[in-house]
């Protein structure tokens, strides 16, 4: 029997922190995240790896990385070559992505999807580091989270500014 190549993504979902269990449908949700930002690139045969994990370990890879000694909600490392068609890793922080959700009145599983396409698109090489890379990165993850059902992830909930 012959194989043929998958054209879907093969996104990789390791739940490491036990909060993450919790969470209703959230390797299915955080996939369709995922496979949504790939694919809006013109990525989705690609592969890539989902931690989800928690302050302490996200904080301790940020430090060792990034030499910012904190947690923070999401993590992305490139692929090392592209040999293996995988674009890389991210990881997601339980306890600051709880935290960010109840302070912006954001449901934490839309939260956590956002942040996972955030991350995707870093892996693809956006960023926002100056004010048009940062329009161009947040007019992306506001289309594909809306695409996903999610309201604008930068928009105030209470204001809707």
């Amino acid at each position: 029997m012959a194989r043929t190549k998958n054209l879907m993504a093969a996104i990789n979902i390791l739940i490491a922190a036990p909060h993450w269990k919790d969470v209703p449908q959230v390797k299915a949700k955080i996939g369709q995240a995922a496979a949504s930002a790939l694919a809006a690139e013109g990525q989705a045969g690609r592969e890539l790896n989902i931690l989800l994990s928690d302050d302490e370990s996200v904080r301790a890879l940020n430090s060792r990385f990034r030499h910012i000694d904190k947690p923070t909600n999401v993590l992305s490392f490139p692929a090392v070559s592209e040999q293996g068609g995988s674009v890389g890793d991210i990881i997601l922080g339980y306890e600051t992505i709880e935290r960010e959700a109840r302070e912006q009145n954001k449901a934490f599983l839309h939260h956590a999807q956002h942040l996972t396409v955030h991350g995707v698109l870093h892996l693809l090489g956006f960023d926002h580091e100056n004010e048009d890379d940062a329009e161009e990165m947040e007019s992306l993850e506001t289309k594909l989270c809306l695409g996903l059902g999610i309201k604008d992830p930068y928009q105030d909930p209470e204001t809707g500014n």
